[in-house]
């Protein structure tokens, strides 16, 4: 098979791939500075049982702060915020609708793991960040969750160039992960990513994480800053919770104050973000 000359073929055709769903066009659509637009959201995610659950299941973790528990979704929006509640239904929604049955090597529950663990620790980073400098509450889970959605892409492409690429990433743990694609697709799971992005009409800023978060320096990349620089940051970080267990690299002190971060500050965030990665772990396993 020349899976490189296949994927491009596929890759024309979009619109092979399932359409956004009509409960993430709606989400992104609303304005939650109304009181109809708040009722709205709760209404819709209300109407998703998947959704809800998790909704409520992530309000519940210890990364919220709080030990009594919550069981409904207008309560779990009240304590994660409405954006942020926002944000994950869409990231939900989204990963959802690419699951494909029977899945091949790369697995939907995997993916939803580790973007909720970058998510997880963009959310610890942005807190060290000054407040001129950090993103939305909706925006920085929405860039967390949909990262890799290049994978899930690939996969409902074509499902025997993702085993493929799969299969070489756990061999050649040593190579740059965009080079191993490159070499074998003739494209990344960032360039495919960011083509669902514009099919699907998701937010700019979106589109530039998923396309530049392997390559924040890249042209182009300032429209995604400074969500495509926390998203790489938190890769490094959490290595084990990317698609491909490939050794992490370390974090420059450049790039900490890249984002306005007090180098002091740093040991006390990775010990944060060792400790909410479990909490991670947990939430997204319970699923």
């Amino acid at each position: 098979m020349n899976t490189a000359v296949d994927l491009k073929q596929a890759i024309t055709k979009l619109d092979s791939l399932p359409t956004m769903p009509v409960i993430a066009q709606k989400l992104l659509a609303l304005d939650l500075n109304t009181d109809e637009g708040e009722a709205t959201l709760l209404t819709l995610i209300g109407l998703d049982g998947l959704i809800s659950a998790k909704v409520i299941g992530l309000a519940n973790t210890s990364q919220f702060g709080s030990q009594s528990k919550v069981s409904s979704v207008s309560d779990a929006a009240l304590r994660l915020g409405l954006t942020r509640v926002k944000s994950v239904a869409i990231g939900i929604a989204t990963m959802s609708t690419l699951t494909k049955h029977p899945e091949g090597q790369i697995k939907a529950d995997d993916l939803w793991l580790n973007s909720m663990g970058i998510a997880f620790a963009m959310g610890a980073i942005a807190k060290a960040m000054p407040a001129r400098m950090r993103p939305k509450d909706d925006q920085l889970f929405l860039a967390g969750l949909l990262h890799d959605i290049g994978y899930m892409a690939l996969a409902n492409l074509n499902i025997k160039a993702s085993d493929e690429l799969y299969a070489q990433l756990q061999i050649q743990t040593d190579r740059p992960i965009l080079e191993i694609e490159q070499e074998l697709l003739g494209m990344t799971h960032c360039d495919i990513g960011a083509q669902l992005g514009h099919h699907w009409d998701l937010p700019e800023e979106t589109i530039a994480v998923i396309r530049y978060h392997h390559t924040p320096d890249a042209d182009g990349s300032a429209q995604g800053q400074p969500l495509v620089s926390m998203v790489n940051l938190a890769e490094k970080i959490l290595p084990e919770f990317c698609i491909a267990k490939h050794k992490g690299e370390e974090v420059t002190e450049q790039e900490w104050l890249g984002l306005g971060i007090d180098l002091a500050k740093t040991d006390d965030i990775l010990s944060h973000i060792a400790e909410i990665s479990a909490q991670a772990y947990e939430f997204a396993g319970s699923f």
